[in-house]
């Protein structure tokens, strides 16, 4: 966790604060990726969930698709700030890292809260349930989601930012950051953080956010901090639980689409509500 956090995510700072190419930050996201599925092969919390359930070739095209839509996301920044000129408003003369961290807590507001109204809203229930369908916990599954889902979680995120005149090396590092992220909360890597398991977003208490049953998984929303859920009282961890695969899915939904392409079509469907 420090590697990844102070490593890859220290690393891009250093390199936007130096002017670098963006280009850096796709290797940075590479290194990270490869180092997640590392430590969980070496440090494992459910050995079983390290192997394929039919569902690696999906993830793989979620992740793929979803990453892609993040960095156009990023990409296109400055084309909106100049087709609509933001108020300048933005904190530029602070330094890069003082930046970063108010990026990351604007973002985890507007993540969270968007993440608690997708559990309580159907038609937005609808599409987060793809996210909600996987019987392991692992690395890819957090970017496991319905493109539209993304769009709407990651708008709730930046667009106040955006708003705000967020400048682009900023949005680049946030990005990276969010990606990084969503690999320490979903890892099959067994680690630990001691008493900051109850403040920061990680997988030993995402993983009571994947529970399948109704109400006992609408808990630790939070994606970068769970400061917000325990302000939401959301806020649920045990230290003695073990998990495994016959806890996580969906228990209303035992038989959801497992297919890439299926999974784009239920939550247009009569039966894609829960």
């Amino acid at each position: 966790m420090p590697f990844m956090v102070l490593g890859i995510d220290g690393a891009a700072i250093a390199l936007s604060a130096a002017g670098a190419a963006e280009a850096w930050l796709l290797l940075l996201l590479v290194i990270a990726v490869v180092s997640s599925f590392l430590a969980e092969r070496v440090i494992p919390y459910e050995r079983s969930w390290n192997t394929d359930h039919d569902d690696t070739r999906r993830d793989r095209i979620h992740a793929a698709v979803n990453e892609t839509m993040i960095l156009a996301g990023v990409a296109v920044i400055p084309l909106l700030a100049s087709v609509v000129p933001a108020p300048d408003l933005w904190p530029r003369h602070w330094p890069l890292l003082a930046q970063v961290l108010v990026a990351i807590m604007v973002a985890d507001f507007g993540i969270t809260t968007m993440h608690l109204a997708s559990h309580k809203i159907g038609v937005l229930w609808r599409f987060h349930a793809v996210h909600h369908s996987v019987t392991r916990f692992y690395g890819l599954n957090g970017l496991m989601k319905h493109p539209l889902h993304q769009a709407i979680e990651t708008a709730a995120g930046v667009a106040p930012l955006i708003l705000v005149g967020l400048p682009a090396p900023v949005a680049g590092v946030l990005a990276l950051a969010v990606a990084v992220q969503l690999l320490l909360q979903h890892s099959n890597a067994d680690y630990r953080v001691g008493p900051a398991t109850y403040v920061l977003a990680l997988n030993e208490g995402h993983r009571f956010h994947h529970l399948k049953w109704a109400g006992v998984g609408d808990v630790n929303f939070g994606l970068f901090t769970l400061i917000w859920d325990h302000l939401y009282r959301t806020y649920s961890y045990d230290p003695a639980h073990r998990f495994s695969s016959a806890e996580l899915g969906m228990a209303a939904k035992p038989h959801y689409p497992t297919a890439y392409s299926a999974q784009l079509r239920y939550p247009f469907t009569a039966d894609g509500g829960c």
